[in-house]
């Protein structure tokens, strides 16, 4: 099967490439995408800086982009994998049901559910599916911008012995996910011929300090308060309904 990959060499991508030995990889500028002889659309890329405010990049890239390409899969009947966001539930939400109201607070968040929304609204010749992933960590995360507190956390302790933590991370709960988990559920959706959005976490929420404490559990590590900064639409709660997607499994 050849499948192909955008946005492979970032964190997401990579394990997602070395999952599917194979698989061709895309990224954004590179050209005309060569979906000649591809069976599969895995599509991860996209600025995925959630305090991105540039709605004309995000739009240009994370919109226009994705719809270009869903309709371009369409037209060849390619199965499309979308990467969406937990991000589109709001920084008010209790119960995490795709079912649920969205309630975007950032233009990232925006983004995503316009793409959404078009896989739910219309009608497609293949299945489609959108993934809204939680917190995701694990191999190839270093060079993100916003990385999990997994790798932030550790990345701290082995560069100055501390690890920094908002004040107030034991009320900040995240349903964190391993990356090898996203890869599971994408592949196995291969063989599935449901189409829609469906959750991609643990069904499970952990603290930030708890993440912390663990981390300074195993490196020795000092644990430091800092003053939270005031972001925009900050989720302080997140936690998958996964009854959908493991109805699946």
């Amino acid at each position: 099967m050849a499948i192909l990959i955008t946005g492979h060499k970032g964190f997401i991508g990579q394990n997602m490439m070395a999952a599917l030995p194979g698989s061709v990889g895309y990224e954004w500028g590179d050209g005309s995408v060569p979906l000649d002889g591809i069976d599969r659309v895995i599509h991860l890329g996209a600025i995925s800086s959630t305090a991105c405010n540039d709605w004309h990049k995000l739009r240009e890239q994370n919109v226009a982009f994705s719809v270009d390409l869903l309709h371009a899969c369409a037209a060849r009947k390619i199965p499309f994998q979308f990467a969406s966001s937990a991000s589109v539930y709001g920084p008010n939400a209790k119960t995490f049901r795709e079912t649920d109201a969205p309630d975007p607070q950032t233009p990232y968040a925006e983004s995503k559910l316009f793409v959404e929304n078009l896989i739910l609204t219309q009608k497609w010749p293949m299945p489609v599916q959108a993934f809204r992933y939680f917190n995701v960590h694990g191999p190839h995360e270093h060079h993100k911008d916003q990385p999990s507190p997994h790798t932030r956390f550790r990345l701290q302790a082995a560069a100055t012995g501390a690890i920094e933590v908002f004040e107030g991370s034991d009320k900040i709960h995240r349903d964190f996910v391993p990356v090898e988990q996203v890869v599971k559920v994408h592949k196995h959706f291969f063989d599935l011929t449901a189409s829609g959005v469906y959750n991609l976490g643990t069904g499970k929420a952990k603290s930030f300090m708890d993440v912390a404490r663990d981390i300074a559990s195993d490196t020795g590590a000092e644990i430091v308060e800092v003053p939270m900064p005031r972001l925009k639409g900050y989720q302080r709660y997140t936690c998958a309904d996964m009854t959908k997607t493991n109805a699946l499994f």
